[in-house]
């Protein structure tokens, strides 16, 4: 893949040791990346182009915050058909290109009360229930699990202080979706301790800490889970509810690459 090659080699060139996968609708929390070259997931040995609109679908080398970085403009879903090993395939690559670590954000629905839509929530942990019996993981003592940097976790949440912001750090709940929850299993998930739900960033999680990456994650709320709001949800509202945290998380972004 010529086009993979060249990317390559400029990337080694760079030497990024942060990579960010943006999540739905958040394209716009880049605007202070500087982007060198970029390739399509389609010309990235193991990764395939993403069917979900507001995903760009494409592999970003450049300067954020002064450093050089990676940026992953859109993410590969369980739910659209692909396995496990490709919906991982983005943070395998950001290692073999030499990342240290990897910041994950996301679109989710909130749970937690203090959770509106166009806030930011860090991710402590997540209850990742992906297939056909992952609601029985709820009754086990495994059912948390915590890949997530307690450093980078400190850095995001001192940079909110200083700005006179807090932000909870809460519990991800990662279903398979494409639909969305009923009132009922957000009641669920509630009840075990969720406090924001989505489609995603477990799994790369769990495999950037497999590969010795420190992790990072930041939920968008782009709604009230199902039955906690008076609006249906749908995807049009998660990508224009999207936009009104990109500033912020842009923020917390650049904060995490420069430190």
């Amino acid at each position: 893949m010529p086009a993979y090659t060249a990317f390559l080699n400029l990337a080694r060139r760079l030497g990024p040791r942060t990579a960010v996968v943006l999540g739905s609708g958040l394209a716009g929390a880049a605007s202070d990346f500087v982007e060198h070259a970029s390739v399509g997931f389609g010309n990235i040995p193991g990764l395939v182009p993403t069917t979900v609109r507001g995903h760009g679908s494409r592999l970003a080398v450049g300067v954020w915050a002064g450093a050089p970085a990676l940026l992953f403009l859109g993410r590969l879903h369980f739910y659209e058909g692909h396995s496990r090993g490709v919906v991982t395939g983005l943070v395998r690559t950001a290692a073999e290109l030499g990342a240290k670590r990897v910041v994950l954000t996301n679109a989710a629905g909130g749970i937690h009360p203090a959770l509106n839509p166009g806030g930011l929530m860090a991710i402590r942990g997540h209850l990742k229930l992906l297939g056909p019996t992952a609601w029985r993981l709820l009754a086990s003592d495994n059912a948390m699990s915590q890949p997530y940097s307690a450093r980078l976790l400190e850095v995001v949440r001192a940079h909110e202080l200083a700005s006179g912001r807090e932000l909870l750090a809460g519990v991800y709940a990662a279903l398979t979706g494409p639909s969305y929850e009923t009132p009922a299993e957000i009641r669920a998930l509630a009840a075990y301790g969720a406090d924001a739900v989505g489609m995603s960033t477990a799994l790369e999680a769990e495999e950037a800490a497999r590969f010795g990456l420190e992790v990072a994650a930041i939920s968008c709320i782009t709604n009230k889970a199902a039955g906690l709001g008076d609006a249906a949800i749908d995807h049009a509202e998660v990508l224009v509810n999207a936009k009104l945290a990109v500033v912020r998380m842009g923020e917390l972004l650049g904060a995490v690459i420069s430190h």
